[in-house]
């Protein structure tokens, strides 16, 4: 007992130099201390931004008289709305449905004869709501906008009852507005991002401690033999874990599926494999199961931070939109979203689907090339 309480100050520190020593040489450990705290800054700091700006508009035009110019000029100068150019009502329909645009605004016939006449002519709305707090700060600016457009054009507006337009907000592919239809969803390709990636990135390194990777080197197998046997059995578990989320989504959310089922699973083994790919590189990479979970969470943030799941992805700059392009969960979201909300099929899905075999493939050369090198 008695040495049990006494303290020596020179084996403390011989300790303390220690383990600052292995934390010099274990130089990943040491990278992603600093890294991630770092990467969290930049990505909070410059990337995220809940209030997005510039969102793709089209116009179908049925009376181009001077207010629905001078509406149009004030929607771009609001700094929300980035005209893509007029057009008819079933194009205008294939750029909703096909994500190109997110908002189409649609002047009726008679709009400046019945503005000049004091009456409220219609306007049509019509808003891609799979992301519901995307739209939101442009909405409210066009509730706001017909006042201050029309005012020195008609005297008196200001006391003017009712308003001088009547808005009317369609909210295509989700009525109500209602957040669960985007965030239920995202969730299947955040927890398929988080498990497969880290049960795979954890496997290789667990058999190298353990000491049974030598005797996996001594078999006849293949890189290509050993790499498919081994996700395999993730692939069924994320095909199970997409299928209670679908179970879910569906009976308790009450979220809709408007698309194929079939061809939403095909999408999700994309997505699975695309995962599994990058799992098996970081375990030919990592040392251990501690520096492959770290390399798992700096994969894991920026996925998680730039793919639109938690923020909306119109609102990021530039620079932070081409890095969530090259994440496959960003594309899987986008898919994901328009087979349930909108029923899009294989050839609106194209955009979106050869990301993902591209992130397939590079991945799946990585992951041989490193267990190559691990073999000599």
């Amino acid at each position: 007992m008695g040495r049990f309480f006494t303290f020596s100050v020179s084996r403390w520190l011989g300790i303390l130099i220690k383990e600052f020593l292995q934390l010099k040489r274990d130089r990943l450990t040491f990278a992603m201390i600093v890294g991630i705290p770092v990467v969290q800054l930049l990505l909070f700091g410059f990337a995220i931004n809940t209030d997005p700006r510039h969102m793709p508009t089209a116009v179908v035009m049925a009376d181009p008289g001077p207010f629905a110019r001078a509406y149009l000029a004030a929607m771009q100068n609001s700094s929300y709305f980035d005209l893509v150019g007029s057009v008819d009502a079933r194009e205008a329909d294939a750029l909703l449905d096909e994500g190109r645009v997110r908002f189409v605004i649609t002047f009726p016939a008679g709009f400046h004869r019945d503005l000049a006449r004091g009456k409220s002519p219609p306007l049509l709305v019509e808003a891609d709501a799979t992301d519901p707090m995307a739209m939101s700060g442009a909405l409210s600016v066009l509730a706001h906008l017909g006042t201050s457009v029309f005012a020195p054009d008609l005297p008196g507006l200001a006391r003017a009852r009712p308003p001088p337009i009547d808005l009317r907000v369609h909210r295509r592919y989700n009525p109500e507005g209602l957040t669960t239809y985007n965030i239920v969803p995202g969730i299947m390709g955040v927890i398929l991002t988080m498990t497969l990636v880290l049960m795979t990135g954890l496997a290789m390194t667990r058999e190298r401690e353990r000491g049974t990777f030598e005797c996996l080197l001594a078999t006849p197998a293949t890189p290509l033999e050993v790499l498919i046997g081994k996700i395999i059995p993730y692939i069924i578990i994320g095909l199970l874990q997409v299928t209670l989320i679908l179970a879910a989504s569906r009976w308790i959310f009450g979220i809709p599926v408007r698309g194929s089922l079939p061809l939403l699973y095909v999408m999700v083994l994309l997505f699975i494999c695309a995962n599994l790919m990058l799992g098996i590189t970081i375990s030919s990479l990592a040392r251990n199961q501690l520096q492959s979970m770290q390399m798992t969470i700096f994969f894991f943030l920026p996925s998680i931070l730039l793919s639109g799941f938690m923020f909306p992805f119109q609102a990021m700059p530039g620079w932070a939109q081409a890095i969530g392009n090259a994440l496959p969960l960003t594309h899987f979201l986008l898919i994901v979203r328009g087979i349930l909300l909108k029923g899009s099929g294989l050839g609106l899905l194209w955009p979106h689907i050869w990301p993902l075999l591209l992130f397939t493939a590079v991945a799946l050369a990585a992951g041989l090339k490193t267990y190559r090198q691990t073999l000599d």
